[in-house]
């Protein structure tokens, strides 16, 4: 028989035991996630140290035979500091850029004072506001009129970024669009077929909205041969997660250079190249994602990793930007409440990284 001495000692180290239990559990509901991927950027010494009005910018550019560059960014960003480290670095670009242009950095978030080509003082965040800036870098060229030459929403790799300065410091948005000129500068495709994925809806492609239980649209513009295609469906598209949230939308994969016909959301009937010429897709790949009215929401034009290629379709599938125009404050709400969840996040990972990998 058991002492009653005994049953009590039994009874405390069960009792310390469960108490031992719940605090560890208790620990680890309170665990924040850990953060990933950002980057601190230096940026070159020899970007122009300028007073922010804009006017006089772009005169005392032309005054030089250059045209301004204004690059937006954000502290932390890893794609601001891919344009630094990966583009500006390479010796050509960064000779091309200081003999053609002022580029002048702004902060997408910064208080300091901006004057606005219209002669409206702002701060740097009511100016990146008010041009509808969503992602870091975003590059704005500018002419000697003040006209907006070109805009790259997002990084892009040293090859499209050279083409790209190339076409706005050789003026020639005087004799072609941008779209026909990186399409006419870029290796022809050679062969091969467009990666089909299971969740792309397929043809014929009629994206009319009609009923009470209509889902938001996502168009992959895509062509042949195309290197950053590959990237996207060999390092972003497997993800899980990914997969998951592009199964909320009707999916479709369209040749930017082919006759495919497709009904637009609008309800207009036309081809895939020519319904690329009238939104302005630039090169492929792109996203356009429209809500479930048809209208279009945001698109992805440029290069994006896992977490920022996510966050951008549950931006739309979420209805929260309907609430909150800011695609990065929506980012970086839903990076802290997975921590807060416990949860890790990587903002600079590929599916075939491991979290935290530098």
């Amino acid at each position: 028989m058991i002492s009653h001495s005994m049953q009590w000692f039994h009874s405390l180290r069960w009792l310390a035991f469960v108490m031992l239990l719940f605090a560890g559990l208790a620990e680890a509901a309170g665990k924040q996630g850990a953060y990933y991927g950002a980057k601190q950027t230096e940026y070159p010494a020899w970007f122009k140290e300028s007073f922010l009005n804009l006017k006089e910018d772009i005169a005392e550019a032309q005054s030089k035979n250059r045209r301004v560059m204004i690059l937006f960014t954000q502290d932390n960003c890893p794609y601001c500091h891919a344009l630094v480290e990966r583009n500006m670095a390479q010796k050509d670009i960064e000779t091309y850029l200081r003999k053609n242009f002022d580029v002048i950095a702004i902060n997408m978030w910064g208080d300091r004072e901006v004057v606005a080509l219209d002669g409206k003082a702002m701060s740097e965040k009511q100016f990146a506001a008010s041009l509808k800036v969503q992602y870091t870098p975003s590059l704005m060229f500018f002419d000697a009129a003040g006209k907006t030459v070109l805009r790259l929403d997002g990084y892009i790799q040293p090859a499209r970024f050279k083409t790209a300065l190339e076409f706005v410091a050789q003026g020639k948005e005087k004799e072609i669009s941008y779209r026909d000129y990186a399409a006419a500068n870029q290796p022809p495709a050679s062969g091969g077929e467009l990666i089909d994925e299971s969740f792309f809806k397929r043809p014929p492609f009629n994206l009319t909205r009609k009923g009470g239980k209509a889902r938001p649209i996502a168009v992959f513009f895509e062509q042949r041969d195309c290197p950053s295609c590959a990237e996207l469906h060999a390092k972003v598209l497997p993800d899980k997660e990914m997969r998951d949230i592009i199964a909320r939308f009707d999916a479709i994969q369209l040749n930017m250079w082919s006759d495919t016909p497709v009904i637009t959301p609008q309800g207009k009937a036309t081809t895939a190249r020519e319904w690329a010429r009238a939104l302005d897709i630039k090169y492929a790949p792109s996203i356009v994602l429209f809500n479930e009215k048809g209208q279009e929401v945001i698109r992805s034009e440029a290069f994006f990793k896992v977490f920022h290629t996510q966050g951008i379709f549950t931006y739309v599938s979420s209805g929260a930007y309907v609430k909150e125009p800011s695609l990065q404050r929506y980012l970086s709400a839903k990076a802290e409440h997975m921590r807060e969840q416990g949860r890790d996040v990587d903002i600079w990972r590929m599916v075939d990284e491991p979290v935290g990998k530098k």
